[in-house]
């Protein structure tokens, strides 16, 4: 499989799932024991004489069964996909829907292994959804070259669709896939955030009702709509693990039963960048939105990375703030001094020289700062801060000191400079 240019590579001390994916470096795992897996052991593109569609309810009924089953989005929020629907429908349109497959996330790739491998499933639940909130308009928004070049062959194979449907690329960056920032580009505008409210299904692409779903959602909705279970996830496991890859697992299931991981794991990377980390208790967490909503975390946007014995946590979150001051939307204020704040903050924690006055003000800003930005960066930037601090207090404590092994070994080059310097900026 061709690589494709990749243009938000992660920092080089953490994994860039991507890359492996783009490789062929990455496993496929179907779900055990289901006869419809998402995640299918093949490589190639599923044709339209491939894809086994299913019967089931349509129209508003597949609302009901939606709202029913109780199906979560599996873009990063896990709102309530069944409320976002009927909120589309029941406003007067002109409705876009839009299968948002702009997968910004460095660890995850399970957006573009179904568009890529299974763009007609991913269409049939787009048309499913487009009929059931009588969409005048549907578009697939991404910004993967080979997802799009196999989402264009699908619809040539379809001949034609009972609602029009187009295929949008945008740039590869992280804000991109914010619903507002898709909606703010088929609109003709940057993919940026906007503020909200209005959000998109209030008033979206050309001022009418959006529905903005993730192409994992969108897979689930045929399965569901013939009456086939959704209590499974994509998961992109990468890191300090003997066999990197997506897999397909059932949901309430430990990472115990799931990793089989290279040497004792000090920590987890949770939902890619977005949840926080994790200490060695996050293998005995289910696997499940309220389960690590109740632990401080969550399922993101479905990726996990392991850190192994050579990792350092205190390395892990500086690297990753560094890597939001660096991909943030640069609109917002708090945002834009907020990330380098608490990215020079824990440049020095881990290069052994953070005060205590200037931990003491990142476990501020770590609350302080929430909510305050267009979209949800900044949110995930204080996930990463207070995870750290609640987690790994010993670890904090003795890089007060100096810098671990592991950390002197990388030596502070490897962690990126602030665009601000905190000092000079009141946050």
């Amino acid at each position: 499989m061709t690589a494709e240019l990749v243009t938000l590579a992660p920092p080089a001390t953490l994994p860039d799932a991507v890359a492996r994916w783009n490789s062929g470096a990455m496993a496929l795992v179907p779900l055990a024991g289901a006869t419809e897996p998402l995640v299918m052991a093949r490589d190639t593109r599923e044709t339209l004489a491939e894809y086994a569609q299913p019967n089931g309810v349509s129209g508003r009924d597949l609302i009901d069964a939606v709202e029913a089953a109780e199906l979560r989005g599996r873009g990063g929020a896990g709102f309530p996909t069944g409320v976002k629907m009927r909120a589309v429908a029941d406003r007067e349109g002109p409705r876009t829907i839009v299968a948002n497959g702009d997968e910004g996330e460095p660890l995850a790739v399970k957006d573009r292994y179904l568009m890529r491998i299974r763009p007609h499933l991913v269409l049939d639940g787009l048309l499913r959804v487009a009929d059931a909130v009588a969409a005048d308009r549907a578009v697939v928004y991404l910004s993967d070259t080979m997802s799009a070049d196999s989402v264009r062959k699908a619809l040539d194979e379809l001949g034609g669709t009972p609602v029009p449907i187009d295929v949008m690329q945008v740039p590869r960056t992280y804000v991109g896939g914010e619903e507002s920032s898709v909606v703010r580009a088929i609109d003709g505008g940057p993919p940026l955030p906007t503020d909200k409210p209005p959000r998109p299904f209030e008033s979206g692409v050309g001022g009418g009702p959006t529905l903005v779903l993730n192409v994992e959602t969108l897979a689930r909705i045929p399965g569901l709509a013939a009456g086939v279970k959704t209590d499974s996830v994509l998961l992109t496991l990468t890191g300090s693990v003997t066999r990197p890859g997506l897999y397909e697992v059932p949901l309430g299931r430990p990472l115990r039963e799931l990793v089989e991981p290279v040497g004792a794991p000090v920590g987890f990377l949770m939902g890619g960048y977005f949840a926080g980390l994790l200490g060695p208790r996050a293998l005995d967490i289910p696997l499940g939105f309220t389960e690590l909503r109740a632990e401080g975390s969550g399922l993101g946007c479905g990726a996990v990375a392991v850190l192994g014995p050579g990792d350092c946590p205190v390395a892990a979150a500086a690297d990753v703030i560094a890597y939001y001051d660096r991909e943030n939307a640069r609109q917002c204020g708090p945002c834009i001094r907020g990330t380098a704040a608490m990215a020079g903050a824990l440049r020095e924690l881990a290069d052994g020289t953070a005060s205590d006055a200037r931990l003491e003000k990142l476990q501020s800003w770590s609350a302080s700062l929430r909510g305050r930005g267009a979209c949800a960066t900044l949110d995930g930037a204080c996930n990463v801060a207070a995870t750290l601090l609640r987690e790994f207090p010993e670890l904090v404590a003795e890089h007060r000191a100096a810098p671990c092994s592991r950390c002197a070994a990388l030596g502070p080059t490897e962690r990126t400079a602030p665009h601000i310097d905190p000092e000079s900026e009141e946050t």
